[in-house]
């Protein structure tokens, strides 16, 4: 958008040189109506458009959907690694009470706590490569969001003729957007509705 709004102070500029040059007050007063015209409807000077992606995410059923499913998976994948955790803990207080009583060997011992710590380990990578699995479902299905918004767009603009569609979000490189050119209510109903169709 500060491209928008260069273009517009361009605009004011040109409006403001041709008063300066213009032998007629007439001239001047519609020079500068031609400008003030311009900065309130950009759109017609630029046939663009910008959506709130801070407003479409939490409210788009497919992230909805996605969003849920990847909290179900997380709490499902904490279940097991909690479980497993709390069975590796067992097993040790257990070869730790046998060997406060004397129940083992010293071979038997070393042997166990071999066996033990390479349990160990071999559950904290298994906890590593689940959780990098998890995030990595995660990021895809983020993926499909957004490629879906992208394709969505493309069908959309077929009939719109825009030249951009921006999109903003807070903290985003578009700091500012004419209300006038905001499609993001209509982009978000016709995602819900195509979504909801494809669920048929």
């Amino acid at each position: 958008m500060r491209k928008l709004t260069l273009i517009a102070s361009l605009a004011v500029a040109a409006a403001s040189m041709a008063c300066s040059t213009s032998p007629s007050g007439q001239n001047n007063a519609n020079a500068s109506s031609s400008a003030a015209e311009n900065v309130a409807t950009p759109s017609a000077a630029m046939p663009v458009a910008w959506v709130n992606m801070d407003t479409i995410l939490p409210n788009y059923n497919m992230y909805i959907d996605y969003q849920a499913e990847v909290e179900q998976q997380g709490k499902t994948l904490e279940a097991e690694l909690t479980a497993k955790g709390r069975r590796f803990e067992n097993e040790v207080k257990d070869f730790q009470d046998k060997v406060q009583k004397g129940l083992m060997t010293r071979s038997e011992a070393q042997q166990r706590e071999t066996e033990l710590g390479n349990k160990q380990q071999a559950l904290l990578q298994a906890q590593n490569e689940a959780r990098l699995r998890l995030a990595e479902e995660e990021q895809v299905k983020l993926r499909k969001i957004h490629n879906s918004i992208a394709e969505y767009l493309n069908k959309y603009n077929a009939d719109k003729g825009y030249l951009f569609i921006m999109s903003y979000s807070f903290g985003g490189p578009l700091l500012h957007g004419h209300p006038s050119i905001n499609i993001t209510t209509e982009v978000l109903a016709g995602l819900n509705a195509e979504y909801a169709a494809s669920k048929k």
